[in-house]
């Protein structure tokens, strides 16, 4: 299946210490996932609700492993008041960057996927099977991966550390874009409240970092 995002560049390329050919390192972006304004369930889409109780108690019990990333020389937010709440909480001062605002839902936009599979369960296959589509009147999936990509891809070019803070979705999408992956796996990617992800590289030009356990 053939991407439709927009083709980056090929990544800068060095030869690491085992002798494999790496992308070169270079900004270090660390999505967290903002801390829930509902239970799994009762999700809505472009939910602009606060945190609720079990999310501001969950924000305390990560707090320990998420505060030293607020050493990160840029520090954003998505615009939504969880997010914003949470990165206030957790003492980044964030920016709030509007490019990170939830995908545009139309007149989907406060419905469960339940309620709107009830009032328009064609529409929905139509959404789930084609990133082009949007049955909402909103913004197409394709769209959303894509200007969560230029967000990325606009990030300062020298090497720097960025923390953002953000809609489990706009960190799905940042993924599917870093990936290059295709539109359809944006609905395989699970991102839980509090979760982190880290993108190392360059504009463009980008890979997964996973974290190894600090050995004692």
């Amino acid at each position: 299946m053939t991407r439709d995002l927009p083709v980056p560049p090929p990544r800068p390329l060095t030869r690491g210490p085992t002798g494999l050919t790496i992308a070169a390192m270079g900004l270090r972006v660390t999505l967290v996932a903002a801390a829930r304004s509902s239970s799994l369930l009762a999700e809505r889409f472009d939910d602009d609700r606060p945190l609720d109780e079990a999310g501001w108690y969950e924000v305390q019990q990560a707090a320990p492993a998420l505060l030293p990333l607020g050493a990160a020389e840029l520090r954003y937010c998505a615009p939504t008041p969880r997010s914003r709440a949470t990165g206030t909480a957790l003492g980044y001062a964030p920016l709030a960057q509007p490019a990170l605002r939830d995908c545009d839902m139309g007149r989907w936009r406060g419905l469960t996927l339940a309620e709107v599979a009830a009032l328009e369960p064609a529409a929905v296959d139509a959404w789930l099977a084609d990133a082009r589509s949007a049955p909402h009147g909103g913004e197409p999936l394709l769209a959303f991966i894509s200007r969560i990509g230029n967000w990325l891809d606009t990030r300062p070019a020298d090497d720097a550390t960025v923390v953002a803070v953000a809609e489990p979705s706009v960190v799905r999408a940042a993924l599917v874009y870093a990936l290059r992956a295709a539109p359809a796996t944006y609905w395989s990617v699970d991102v839980r409240p509090l979760s982190t992800v880290t993108l190392v590289g360059r504009p463009g030009a980008w890979h997964l970092h996973l974290e190894a356990p600090a050995l004692r």
